[in-house]
């Protein structure tokens, strides 16, 4: 059997995640470096706990920055179990770490869950078919699978077709009650309701509520033909919009779009011919409305008839499931995650360590389940939680004991999962722009004041370090040269 293939949409969905890093990052090696060969004398610790002292390189780059050296939390360590630090500097202080929590969420997961794990959505069918129409409805009861997107509704809603039904007399029932989640903002944390990262969790996660609008130029039309999934029910969108001779820049802004009514998306603008074919992934203006919208779409573009509504509801007890569709396994599931640094995914799976354990998944018991594990397995101060996918500004853990989780991870059974997991520098995920000479495998983590790195680095000899190291400042992103220069610095150490 042939493997299928990633789904496209997770693709560009999670490479317009990691934008923000990766223009940071594109900014931050406009200049090629240099790097010199030098003595490193044995590591010494001072009164404060540091181990050693920045190497000139990073000091250099910090003050290009404009960046005090004491915003800089930094550990190397070799990865035996409480191995003496190669180098350790402000690492004992909690800091926000940005999405390198998402490395204690995934490694918690791959320990709870195991690497083989999978989320399972059921789907219910209520009532007798009779010559295509079934007498009753069905029910779609989600189980918090991250990765539930249009390839694979799609399938469902086939698979659903083939029991022989075309047409249903009642209702299709969406069940979201496997996550207790209160009403969120989506603009929130930052004022961008649109950008997908601040998709918000649940247990019936369609297509992270976003859409994915696709831009084909036609010169001889003088229009750009606009192409949108998933189909959504009931909201009208363009299906054409001007070209324009302007350079391709911020394309976005010039289309002008106006998302105040979510039944009827306009773009007053104009797309400049010079991009080409373009992918602009969405979050969905009105989120509640998206699952909805989406499966009562699909199913009429599969040729089916709904007389009923597609509405919210839970599965009738003692009702057994006619089939459920099942996910990609965790292992792989988490790639997607450090990677591309999904947050929603990363939330998703958080949520489904307390699901698993209590039946319900919710923030405040999955911070539970969590910290209990890290007091089992990984020891030592624990980290502050909130989301589980670091787009927080109240989670913190410090340089220490991330560095101690990564030790815990490198020597688990699991441990090739989460290293498979990470970018590569210059390679690929959020890592591909890197300049770092090193070979190393690195989670990023970047909010507005946070810059960060953790994972581990390659050296010549055959030797690994686990690196971490994570700056908080206001001019935080200015300073990622310091990061490649101690990432270049750890893959010179003996």
């Amino acid at each position: 059997m042939t493997r299928p293939l990633r789904p496209l949409f997770v693709m560009l969905l999670t490479a317009c995640l990691s934008s923000v890093w990766s223009a940071a990052w594109a900014q931050a090696h406009a200049t090629q470096k240099t790097h010199k060969t030098r003595h490193t004398p044995s590591p010494t610790a001072n009164a404060s706990g540091d181990v050693g002292q920045l190497p000139p390189e990073v000091e250099a780059a910090l003050q290009r920055a404009k960046v005090p050296r004491e915003a800089l939390h930094v550990v190397v360590l070799d990865t035996a179990l409480n191995a003496t630090a190669r180098l350790s500097v402000s690492a004992q202080t909690p800091v926000n770490p940005a999405s390198l929590m998402k490395l204690v969420t995934t490694t918690a997961a791959l320990d709870l869950l195991g690497p083989a794990f999978v989320w399972r959505t059921p789907v219910y069918v209520e009532g007798v078919v009779r010559d295509g129409t079934l007498q009753g409805n069905v029910y779609l009861r989600g189980s918090g699978d991250p990765r539930l997107v249009v390839e694979r509704l799609w399938l469902l809603l086939r698979r659903l077709q083939g029991l022989g039904i075309q047409k249903i007399q009642g209702d299709i029932v969406l069940d979201h009650s496997a996550f207790d989640m209160a009403p969120r903002d989506a603009g929130g944390f930052d004022g961008e309701p649109l950008r997908p990262y601040n998709a918000a969790p649940d247990a019936l996660l369609l297509n992270f509520k976003s859409l994915l609008i696709q831009f084909v130029p036609d010169r001889s039309a003088n229009v750009a033909r606009v192409q949108v999934e998933p189909p959504l029910a009931g909201v009208q969108m363009p299906t054409s919009v001007p070209l324009s001779t302007e350079a391709c820049n911020d394309y976005r802004t010039g289309l002008r779009a106006d998302w105040t009514d979510p039944a009827r998306v306009k773009f007053a603008g104009s797309y400049p011919a010079s991009c080409g074919e373009k992918m602009w992934p969405v979050a969905y203006s009105a989120p509640t409305q998206f699952a909805a919208r989406a499966v009562l779409g699909m199913w009429q573009q599969l040729g089916g008839q709904l007389v009923g509504q597609v509405r919210d509801g839970t599965v009738p007890t003692n009702l057994q499931p006619a089939f459920s569709a099942e996910s990609a396994a965790l292992s792989e599931t988490i790639r997607d995650i450090n990677k591309y640094s999904n947050n929603v995914m990363a939330q998703q799976v958080f949520l489904t360590l307390s699901q698993q354990q209590r039946g319900v998944g919710s923030l405040g018991a999955s911070r539970e389940v969590v910290l209990r594990w890290w007091r089992d397995r990984v020891g030592g101060e624990a980290p502050v939680l909130d989301n589980g996918s670091g787009l927080s500004r109240d989670e913190r853990i410090s340089a220490q004991s991330l560095g101690h989780l990564l030790q815990v991870a490198w020597n688990s059974p699991s441990m090739s999962e989460l290293m498979s997991s990470l970018p590569i520098t210059g390679l690929d995920g959020t890592l591909k722009r890197s300049k770092s000479q090193a070979v190393a495998h690195l989670k990023t983590g970047s909010l507005r004041d946070v810059a960060g790195v953790a994972g581990y680095v390659d050296t010549a000899s055959g030797k690994r370090w686990v690196l971490v190291a994570i700056l908080n400042h206001p001019n935080a992103n200015a300073a990622r040269p310091a990061l490649d220069a101690l990432i270049d610095w750890a893959a010179q150490q003996p």
